[in-house]
């Protein structure tokens, strides 16, 4: 008889992204993504941080202060990272999980890429104008988005 407490596709995929935010050397937000293919597949995986050449130890981690010398301007977003990391071809009908709800500026690459699903975890900036912007944005172009519910199911790892 086989196991009856496997995790979903949704808690593995989610669970994926959030380990995946887990390398992000961001102080305050860790935000993890994940591309799936709807053979349920992994594509890719992104999380935020500088762009590849750009020392983390170079750029600041602020989050206030004079423009330049905050975070914003050079941090690229978990879901860029993850379509840009992707190197097999079209993501055209793919699903992302991603652990904060993206914001207006990663959706327009979502949109562009084809990414027709969003499973998202946390919405803190709910309501912000990036935020209804997004989510204009995936209503004009048709991409579906949802929030992930947590099964409060607790899992273990040795590493």
């Amino acid at each position: 008889m086989k196991r009856a407490d496997y995790i979903s596709w949704d808690e593995y995929f989610m669970g994926v992204s959030m380990l995946s935010g887990m390398r992000s050397k961001d102080p305050n937000t860790q935000v993890g993504a994940c591309i799936v293919s709807d053979k349920n597949k992994i594509l890719s995986m992104g999380y935020n941080g500088f762009p590849n050449g750009c020392s983390d130890e170079d750029f600041p981690w602020e989050r206030e202060g004079d423009e330049l010398d905050t975070k914003y301007p050079f941090v690229t977003h978990s879901e860029l990272n993850a379509i840009l990391n992707y190197r097999g071809g079209s993501l055209e009908g793919t699903k992302l999980y991603v652990s904060l709800f993206p914001c207006n500026e990663c959706a327009k690459a979502i949109i562009q890429a084809g990414i027709k699903t969003v499973i998202y975890r946390d919405n803190k900036y709910d309501g912000t104008p990036s935020n209804l912007a997004a989510k204009r944005l995936f209503d004009a172009a048709g991409v579906k988005y949802y929030e992930y519910k947590p099964t409060q199911r607790e899992i273990r790892m040795k590493l």
